[in-house]
C-alpha cells in the first residue's frame, strides 16, 4: 500500500539541503525597506540562521513537543522559525495576522502555547492581552528589531526582540537533536478558521508533509534549482506553506511579495517561473488584461481580439485537441504582436501558475492558456496537508482538480462525498478524539466534505460542499457553487453568493465590479458605488446578463431576484475567512432583512 512507505523527516530534509550542493544557491529573496532592491540568502546561509535560532529557543527551555505559536506576515522570519522548531522538535501554531486578539487567544489557550512569534507592534498587542488570559505562555519574541517597550502594554511575560534571542548561547547540538525525529512526530497545528463553528487544531506530521510534498512533485512538472517562487499569500495557510516545503525540497529559491497591491512590480523585479494563488487573483488579473483591451482603439482592439482566437485554438491542446494548420502558422505572429506581451506583464518567464483555495472558472483557466501562461489547478485541504490532487499537464480539463496525486488514494462514497486515504491525512485534531472520528472513519478514509465524482479517467470534478446543499422549500437539492461559478463569469460581477436554502426560489447577493460597470456605461461614470448599486439601469443590465448565463440551467436553479451590494465581501468586514472564503452565516446574518425582502410579494415562481 502506498501508505506503508517510509518517509525521510523535515528535518533529515533541512540537513541536507543546507549542507550538501545546494550551500550557494540562493534561497530566499526578500526586502527590508519598500522600494529596494531585493537582497537574497543562500542555502547555506539559511541554515546557519536556523541552527543558531534552535538553539536559542533551547536556551529559553523550550524542548520537544512545546508549542510555539507564529503571528506574523510572510517574511524570512516566518520561515527560519518553522525550520528551527522542527530540528529542535517544537509545534508551530502558525495563525494568520488578521486574526482578532480574542481569536489568537483561543487558538493560544487550546494549544497551550509555551512562546509567541509575533511581527511588529500590532500584533504584539494581541499577544500580550493572550498571555494575560493563558498561563501556559511564558515568553513573547518580536521580529522587529525596534517596538514598543512592553510596559506600555503592561506584559505579564517576558518580551524580547529577534535579535536579542539570537545573541543567546547554548551548548545544544542540534544535529543529535534533529536525528530524534520520526515521522509520526507532529510538525504543526493549523486551526482551521471556523467559518461553520470553532476552530479545530489540525496536527500534521513529518510523513503528512514529506508524503505530501512528493506526491506533488511527481504530478507536477519538474522543479529544480533554476525556479524563482514569488509568494505572497500567506504562510499560516497550508497552501503555501506546502509549495514552500516542495520548493525547498526541489532546491527552488522563493521571493517574498511586499503587499498584495505591489505584487504586478514585484513580478518584474522577481521574474517568477513558478506562483501559487487563489482564484480571485487570477480573475483580478484577467479583468486588467480585458479592461486594458476596452480602452484600445478599434484597430488595436481587433488585433487583440484575433491574437485571442489563435491562443485559444492552440491551447486547445492542452484538452487534447489538435489546432488547425492556420493557427498554428498564425500563433508566432499573434504572440509576437500581443500575447508575449502580456506575458512579459508576469516577468516573462512563468512555466505555470497553481491556482488552490476554491474552484477556478474555466474561462479564466482558457484565457491563460491563450495567453500562454497555464494554470494548474489544485484540490486539497488542512486536513490532507493538504494537496489530494492537481491537474495534470499532460491533458488538462478546465473544471476539474485533475486526477489523486500519486501516493495516495481517493474515492467517492455513496452519498457523493469525496474520501481520501494515505500518508498525508492529519494525526487528528488536538485536544479532539470526537472530531477526529467524525473526520476519519474507522477504516482510515478522511471525509472532505465536498460532493464531486471521478471520471473516466480518474480525474476529480467537485460540485459542491456537503454542508452547502440546499433543500429548497419546493424540495429540491440544490448546489449553489456551480450556479455561482456560472454567474461569476459575468464581467459585471465581482463577487457573488446565492441564496435559496429552504426558499421557494433562489436569489443572490451581488457584489458588482463597479470598474467594469463604470468603463461600460459611460453616461455613470460619476456615479458611487452606492448610488450603482441602486440604479435602474444598472439593474437591468445585470439582469440580461444573468438571464444570459443561465439560459441552460434548471428552473429550481436559477436566479430569480437579486440584490446588489456597495462593498465587497472581504477579511477586514468579517465577510471573508483569511483564505478567501465567504462566511456564509456572517453574510445572511448580516444581510437578513435584505435578504427578506427579495421573497417579498413575489409571486411568479
Amino acid at each position: 500500500m502506498v501508505h506503508e512507505a517510509i518517509y525521510p523527516t523535515l528535518a533529515d530534509v533541512f540537513l541536507s539541503q543546507t549542507s550538501g550542493t545546494l550551500k550557494d544557491v540562493p534561497y530566499l529573496y526578500f526586502k527590508t525597506e519598500r522600494a529596494k532592491p531585493y537582497i537574497s540568502i543562500t542555502y547555506g546561509e539559511f541554515g546557519t540562521m536556523v541552527c543558531n535560532l534552535a538553539a536559542a529557543f533551547s536556551a529559553k527551555g523550550i524542548q520537544r513537543g512545546d508549542r510555539i505559536a507564529l503571528i506574523s506576515e510572510s517574511r524570512p522570519e516566518w520561515v527560519a522559525t518553522d525550520f528551527a522548531a522542527i530540528l529542535l522538535g517544537a509545534i508551530t501554531v502558525p495563525m494568520f495576522p488578521t486574526l482578532t486578539a480574542k481569536q489568537v487567544e483561543y487558538v493560544v489557550q487550546h494549544s497551550g502555547a509555551k512562546a509567541i512569534i509575533v511581527s511588529n507592534d500590532l500584533q504584539l498587542g494581541k499577544a500580550i492581552k493572550s498571555a494575560k488570559e493563558c498561563g501556559s505562555l511564558e515568553l513573547i519574541i518580536v521580529m522587529n528589531k525596534s517596538y514598543t517597550s512592553s510596559e506600555s502594554y503592561k506584559s505579564p511575560i517576558p518580551v524580547i526582540t529577534f535579535d536579542e534571542l539570537l545573541s543567546l548561547e547554548s551548548t545544544i547540538d542540534i544535529e543529535a537533536e534533529a536525528a530524534k525525529a520520526k515521522g509520526d512526530d507532529v510538525v504543526t497545528i493549523i486551526y482551521t478558521s471556523g467559518t461553520t463553528g470553532i476552530p479545530k487544531g489540525v496536527m500534521l506530521t513529518h510523513q503528512n508533509l514529506v508524503s505530501n510534498v512528493q506526491g506533488a512533485l511527481a504530478a507536477l512538472p519538474p522543479i529544480g534549482f533554476h525556479d524563482v517562487f514569488l509568494s505572497f499569500l500567506p504562510l499560516s495557510h497550508s497552501f503555501e506553506r506546502i509549495a514552500m516545503y516542495f520548493l525547498f525540497y526541489a532546491g527552488a529559491s522563493a521571493g517574498f511579495a511586499e503587499s498584495i497591491e505591489s505584487i504586478p512590480d514585484n513580478m518584474l523585479e522577481i521574474r517568477p517561473t513558478i506562483m501559487t494563488g487563489v482564484p480571485r487573483f487570477y480573475e483580478r488579473m484577467h479583468g486588467r488584461i480585458m479592461r486594458t483591451r476596452e480602452k484600445m482603439p478599434p484597430v488595436k482592439k481587433k488585433m487583440f481580439d484575433w491574437a485571442m482566437r489563435i491562443g485559444n485554438e492552440c491551447a486547445n491542446r492542452l484538452e487534447g485537441e489538435q489546432p488547425s494548420m492556420r493557427a498554428l502558422l498564425e500563433r508566432p505572429i499573434a504572440d509576437l504582436l500581443v500575447l508575449k506581451k502580456i506575458r512579459a506583464r508576469t516577468g516573462g518567464r512563468v512555466r505555470f501558475f497553481v491556482s488552490g483555495g476554491a474552484a477556478l472558472q474555466a474561462e479564466i483557466g482558457r484565457a491563460f492558456a491563450a495567453f500562454g501562461l497555464v494554470i494548474l489547478e489544485g484540490y486539497g485541504m488542512t486536513e490532507s496537508s493538504p494537496i489530494i490532487s492537481v491537474t495534470s499537464t499532460e491533458k488538462i480539463k478546465w473544471g476539474s482538480v485533475g486526477p489523486p496525486i500519486p501516493n495516495i488514494e481517493v474515492k467517492i462514497a455513496d452519498d457523493g462525498e469525496i474520501l481520501t486515504k494515505g500518508p498525508h491525512v492529519m494525526k487528528g485534531y488536538y485536544h479532539d478524539p470526537e472530531g477526529t472520528a467524525e473526520a476519519i472513519d474507522s477504516d482510515n478514509w478522511l471525509h472532505t466534505g465536498d460532493i464531486g465524482i471521478l471520471d473516466e479517467d480518474g480525474y476529480i470534478k467537485i460540485t459542491d460542499r456537503k454542508k452547502h446543499l440546499f433543500v429548497s422549500a419546493g424540495g429540491k437539492n440544490i448546489a449553489p457553487a456551480p450556479i455561482e461559478s456560472l454567474l461569476a463569469g459575468s464581467k459585471f460581477i465581482e463577487q457573488i453568493m446565492l441564496i435559496g436554502d429552504k426558499r421557494e426560489f433562489n436569489s443572490a447577493l451581488i457584489v458588482p465590479d463597479y470598474e467594469a460597470l463604470r468603463s461600460s456605461l459611460n453616461d455613470l461614470q460619476t456615479l458611487p458605488n452606492e448610488e450603482l448599486a441602486v440604479n435602474q439601469f444598472v439593474r437591468d443590465e445585470l439582469t440580461k446578463e444573468i438571464d444570459l448565463l443561465q439560459k441552460e440551467l434548471a428552473s429550481y436553479e436559477r436566479v430569480r431576484r437579486f440584490a446588489l451590494l456597495p462593498e465587497q465581501f472581504s477579511i477586514e468586514n468579517g465577510m471573508m475567512t483569511p483564505t478567501l472564503k465567504i462566511k456564509r452565516k456572517e453574510v445572511e446574518n448580516r444581510y437578513g432583512e435584505l435578504i427578506d425582502s427579495l421573497y417579498k410579494d413575489f409571486r411568479t415562481i
